[in-house]
């Protein structure tokens, strides 16, 4: 109970500070005054709030730090370093860094000359007992779970720190979640297993910090190895200029058609959802271009705030990155990640094609226009000029198609990156740049790694006390009468945990609580983590604690709780679609073939016609209430790879189409006999 009441209360200061922080930077907005990008990031998103130094040791002091981190990555790449010891050392650096990096309270002065002495001296402080740990790795093989006092004073002062620097980092819900787990298991080491205080304290202190399955477990393990190269990948990208690539790109496509500049958002963030992991980022990055486009042309503020927020958002399930969390699913499930990137296509697909259709409709019944001919850039000279940018990511693709491990292929498309930024003066590599391409690659691991260690807690209490084993034997039994309510509690845990929780430790959580238990009621393990992994995603634009939809406000001078409600009904394939994979896996390419594949991605499509018509009232011309309701479940009926359910979804939406046909042929033949 303390635990959800503590997790409540900082939810509900979520919610008092961040529509005060929408509020004042729409008033800004209104103003005319430029929006401040970086302060509307370090608002919203936690991970982003970081301090700068002008005074020149402290500056390079953090940058040593900062380049050390990357430059460590690289050398596991090419040198060989005992896993433990690669694990702590990379931990110990990170924890440095987060110390000297994230100020100690939200709101706090960022911008400062020196290093605080007290910051300074945690920071060494955290990172000691990892480095003790990696240069003692061998002694410590040898001694297993026999470790000396001194041992364990020096990890309770790793973890505690840990815990610190999590609040400061990405809040306090991962750190009361961890906490609970964490009492969970001295009750079970004192009370299920009779131990002493003493034996309780080293069993829980070894477990936590000196095994190899909790804060150097799977989590961290998958950050030395991919994530962090795939953050650096992005920070490359980003200064290629490959957003405003994409951006130009979507208009070209999209931008005359009848309200073109929502469509350039759903686009643009589908295609720069394929490099950055972050929905916030995604929101403001882009959207600070594309909301004030869609208010001009026409949308309300709130409908042009929640397409940016619907949109952003789906771009963490955007292969072939998809943020940090499906390298994660990778290593738990043990499935290569090109697998997952290719069974993600589909689903991906069908809630950008959602979200399109939606904005289409909307725009129709409205009756908006596209953007002036004039404006937009012509696509195959835009192509021509800059295609070139592409070649990163279709570099990183094939070399994953190839076989190459992730982390040679994010190598290969840094390298790629680098080159292809050559031809641009603005974006070509001096050392300056690529000094602070380096330092943002990073200070963006930062917040990741900090949430898989505590994450990696979780998972080592689990595994060490056989909680799983208990949940088994409690829920299964009842599940199994109705597995469509397991999915729906499952969903709803999801959803709740991922308020105020980094997406990537909302997804270990999960797929360390709830995901089993999934595969356990006989549903494969790649559709199980899909599922938690989609609706821990789905939190970041679920009222009330809708950080992108927030996001997405405050640029656009929008009633945040609206837009976040409008975010959610556009994004409502989220919502279905992981139902649909859980009970029908074709639709991940799991057990299936071409032809049923062809048929499914046909029947979806249309699927997504009826359910978006339905729900935004427009399909020929205005929808009556007897059609909306049909569609809706014709829609529905469609996305499920269910042949019965296709002829069904196909007939309904067949028929209210030619009716709307019939009738709009003759009002259009009338109209032409008046004239």
């Amino acid at each position: 109970m303390s635990i959800n009441k503590d997790i409540k209360n900082d939810n509900n200061n979520i919610e008092e500070t961040v529509p005060a922080a929408a509020e004042d930077l729409a008033m800004r907005v209104e103003e005319g005054a430029e929006i401040d990008t970086d302060a509307l990031m370090a608002e919203l998103d936690r991970e982003s709030n970081t301090r700068s130094y002008t005074g020149t040791v402290s500056k390079w002091i953090l940058r040593c730090v900062l380049v050390a981190i990357i430059g460590f990555i690289f050398y596991c790449i090419v040198g060989f370093i005992e896993e433990r010891a690669r694990k702590s050392i990379f931990t110990g650096l990170i924890v440095l860094a987060g110390f000297l990096l994230y100020p100690r309270k939200k709101g706090e002065v960022t911008a400062l000359k020196n290093i605080p002495l007290l910051d300074g001296i945690l920071g060494i402080t955290a990172a000691a007992p990892f480095f003790y740990f990696a240069l003692n790795v061998n002694s410590f093989i040898d001694k297993a779970t026999r470790i000396t006092t001194f041992d364990m004073i020096i990890a309770l002062v790793g973890i505690t720190l840990l815990f610190v620097l999590c609040k400061r980092v990405t809040g306090i819900p991962i750190m009361v979640v961890a906490g609970g787990f964490i009492v969970y298991m001295v009750y079970h080491c004192m009370v299920e297993r009779g131990f002493g205080i003493y034996k309780v304290l080293s069993t829980t202190v070894y477990q936590l910090f000196y095994s190899n399955v909790s804060i150097m477990g799977t989590p961290i393990n998958v950050c030395v190895n991919f994530i962090v190269l795939f953050i650096l990948f992005g920070s490359f990208l980003e200064k290629t200029g490959v957003g405003t690539f994409f951006v130009d790109l979507a208009n070209s496509i999209a931008g005359f058609t009848a309200g073109g500049p929502a469509k350039v958002a759903v686009i643009s963030s589908a295609l720069e959802g394929m490099y950055s992991g972050s929905s916030v980022a995604n929101t403001v990055g882009s959207g600070s271009i594309t909301i004030p486009v869609m208010k001009k042309a026409g949308y309300s503020p709130e409908f042009a705030a929640a397409v940016e927020a619907a949109a952003s958002t789906g771009g963490q399930i955007m292969p072939p990155i998809m943020g940090a969390a499906a390298f994660l699913m990778s290593e738990i499930i043990n499935v290569p990640y090109p697998v997952i990137a290719v069974a993600a296509i589909l689903p991906a697909t069908l809630y950008f094609t959602g979200i399109f259709l939606m904005v289409h409709f909307e725009a129709k019944k409205m009756g908006l226009i596209g953007l002036p001919k004039e404006t937009i850039p012509n696509f195959f000279h835009l192509i021509f000029k800059k295609g070139y940018l592409l070649l990163p990511i279709i570099v990183l693709v094939s070399l994953m198609s190839m076989g190459f491990t992730s982390a040679y292929a994010a190598c290969f498309a840094i390298l790629t990156s680098i080159v292809v930024s050559i031809f641009d003066k603005e974006t070509r590599p001096t050392p300056r740049r690529m000094l602070e391409i380096i330092e943002t690659g990073a200070k963006n691991s930062i917040g990741v790694s900090v949430a898989c260690a505590m994450s990696g807690i979780v998972i080592g209490i689990v595994t060490y006390t056989g909680l799983a084993t208990t949940l088994f034997n409690v829920i299964v039994p009842i599940a199994r009468q109705n597995i469509f309510i397991a999915l729906f509690l499952t969903m709803i845990a999801c959803i709740i945990c991922g308020m105020g929780v980094p997406t990537t430790a909302n997804y270990i959580l999960m797929a360390t609580i709830t995901a089993p238990i999934v595969i356990e009621m006989g549903i494969p393990a790649l559709a199980a983590h899909m599922f938690v992994f989609y609706f821990g995603i789905v939190a970041d634009i679920t009222p009330p604690v809708a950080l992108a939809a927030y996001a997405g406000a405050a640029i656009a001078n929008a009633d945040p709780l609206k837009t976040g409600i409008i975010a959610t009904r556009l994004a409502i394939t989220a919502f279905i679609i992981p139902y649909v994979f859980a009970l029908s896996p074709e639709i991940l390419w799991i057990n299936t073939n071409a032809p049923d594949v062809i048929r499914i991605i046909f029947t979806s499509i249309i699927g997504m016609v009826g359910l978006s018509a339905g729900l935004e009232g427009y399909f020929l011309r205005k929808c009556k209430i007897w059609e909306r309701i049909p569609l809706i479940i014709s829609g529905v009926l469609l996305v499920v790879p269910s042949l019965i359910t296709d002829i069904i979804g196909l007939a309904v939406v067949a028929v209210i189409f030619s009716i709307q046909f019939i009738e709009k042929r003759a009002h259009k033949k009338a109209e032409s006999a008046k004239v």
